[in-house]
């Protein structure tokens, strides 16, 4: 009988032990998740249908397709319907929810995320699974990915306006949570 007890303690200690050493990470996960999950960035992560979004508090309670009719299918900065840059351009309009600018070496860049990216609609696990992929990540460890979120103009773009609508952490920050989740496993929640 002692056996027996020690056996199931042997197999089920373990696997309590690795629950608990991800608790960490998934914690880290979860503030990531909050920026991902937030307009300013989900609304340009969009799927295979490339129609940005509108979404958050100053656009009612339903997100919706972008106004005007906008897509970027064929090209993600819209050339085959509407060029982004025809609205958006080197800065934030100064008219309240007008269009928000964003560069890229001083130039107007403005353009959707590549499909793979896509986090609009998508739960927290499958964004996990699919930032942490190279195949979708843009070839990218956990490093480089610290680096992009904290370096790249159009990321950047997110922290640009007035306070209450930006994504939850700095940009300095975020990449600190990346790097610290990164240490921690880089886990994943299952939901």
């Amino acid at each position: 009988m002692i056996r027996y007890a020690l056996a199931i303690l042997l197999v089920a200690g373990p696997a309590q032990v690795l629950a608990q050493d991800s608790t960490p990470g998934l914690e880290l996960w979860g503030k990531i998740h909050e920026v991902f999950s937030h307009p300013r960035c989900a609304n340009c992560h969009v799927g295979t249908d490339r129609v940005p979004m509108w979404s958050g508090p100053e656009y009612g309670a339903a997100p919706r397709p972008h106004g005007m009719n906008i897509s970027g299918k064929g090209a993600d900065d819209g050339a085959n319907y509407l060029v982004c840059t025809t609205c958006h351009s080197k800065q934030n309009s100064a008219t309240p929810h007008g269009p928000p600018g964003a560069t890229s070496k001083g130039v107007a860049e403005w353009k959707l995320a590549p499909v793979e990216m896509q986090w609009f609609g998508k739960s927290s696990a499958e964004i996990c699974k699919q930032f942490k992929a190279k195949e979708s990540n843009g070839n990218r460890e956990i490093a480089a990915l610290a680096h992009h979120v904290t370096t790249e103009p159009l990321v950047l773009w997110a922290w640009t306006v007035e306070s209450e609508r930006k994504p939850p952490y700095s940009a300095k920050e975020l990449g600190k949570i990346v790097e610290d989740w990164g240490m921690a496993g880089a886990p994943c929640p299952t939901k």
